[in-house]
């Protein structure tokens, strides 16, 4: 489990110098209204899709993947308004470590909250089902204001980032998880805790199983899930930030808790998880997180969808 890390001189080192300035630059956009970050963060993601063609292609593919029914002009408009979110996430990330608590308040609205109250009224612990959206670390501030909790991550390597991000993250919130830590996770939700859990990226072949996403017939998939429920019987709890289309802010959408997991039978758990995750993304297609090479890990023997 992680706290937050006290400030050391070694931070100042002349490796860290540019990542400080990066890092002075966001928190002075941020200070900027909401109605001008959104257009200014809009812009910069459109602007950066020449420079990350590679983005780009990965993008277009997880589309063609997952729909392969949408016609070709719909998918360019879905790939255009990705990286308009693209770049609106980059603003969303300085106003979750930037911000005081009030002006994020001001700027989101809760549904279903009751959900997460009544799932934590049962003594065992609950897992938030995350997805990775744009405006995930804006998200995770929101829901923290709501109900801190903990959340798992992975710590980067850079030490200015990571203590930037962990201190960010953890201003509403009460900890910080390694995803390779599931003892730590296991413990904190037979405590009870609120635990942060996000099941919908490919992690690599080691711990993953292979099951149906979108038209994908095999994506593979964390058993982390699985694995997680089986060893502390938590309540499984949807959430999402959305960004409402009107740009007046965002909105988190808390689900009725999962009551059908079928935790005996670990494929369709993971299918099930699956169509949750499917549900979830297809409120806002545009704002996903497509940049990620979603199937990248393939079955023994199966050629990259990936050119």
């Amino acid at each position: 489990m992680l706290q937050p890390q006290k400030f050391t001189l070694a931070l100042l080192h002349p490796r860290y110098w540019l990542t400080w300035f990066g890092l002075g630059v966001l928190w002075l956009l941020v200070q900027l209204p909401y109605p001008l970050l959104r257009r200014l963060g809009g812009l910069l993601g459109r602007m950066s899709k020449p420079f990350l063609q590679r983005r780009v292609c990965i993008a277009r593919r997880n589309l063609e993947l997952c729909f392969p029914d949408m016609d070709s002009e719909r998918l360019e408009d879905t790939v255009n308004n990705n990286f308009t979110s693209l770049g609106m996430g980059l603003m969303e990330t300085g106003m979750a470590w930037f911000w005081s608590d009030a002006r994020v308040k001001r700027w989101f609205d809760v549904s279903g909250l009751q959900h997460l109250q009544q799932a934590s009224r049962h003594g065992s612990g609950v897992m938030v089902i995350g997805i990775h959206f744009m405006s995930l670390e804006l998200g995770g501030r929101a829901m923290g204001l709501c109900q801190p909790m903990m959340a798992m991550y992975r710590p980067h390597n850079n030490k200015v980032m990571e203590f930037i991000q962990t201190w960010g993250r953890m201003r509403s919130n009460k900890a910080m998880l390694d995803r390779k830590d599931l003892r730590g996770m296991v413990h904190a939700l037979k405590k009870g805790e609120t635990v942060w859990f996000a099941p919908d990226q490919d992690y690599g072949p080691r711990g993953s199983i292979f099951a149906p996403f979108f038209a994908v017939p095999q994506a593979a998939t964390t058993r982390g899930t699985y694995t997680l429920v089986r060893l502390a019987q938590p309540q499984l709890v949807p959430v999402v930030l959305i960004r409402k289309q009107d740009g007046c802010g965002y909105q988190l959408l808390i689900q009725p808790q999962l009551r059908d997991y079928p935790q005996d039978d670990e494929m369709a758990a993971t299918c099930y998880i699956n169509r949750i995750v499917e549900q979830e993304i297809l409120r806002a297609p545009d704002q996903y997180l497509w940049l990620h090479r979603r199937f990248k890990t393939r079955p023994r023997g199966e050629l990259s969808l990936y050119v």
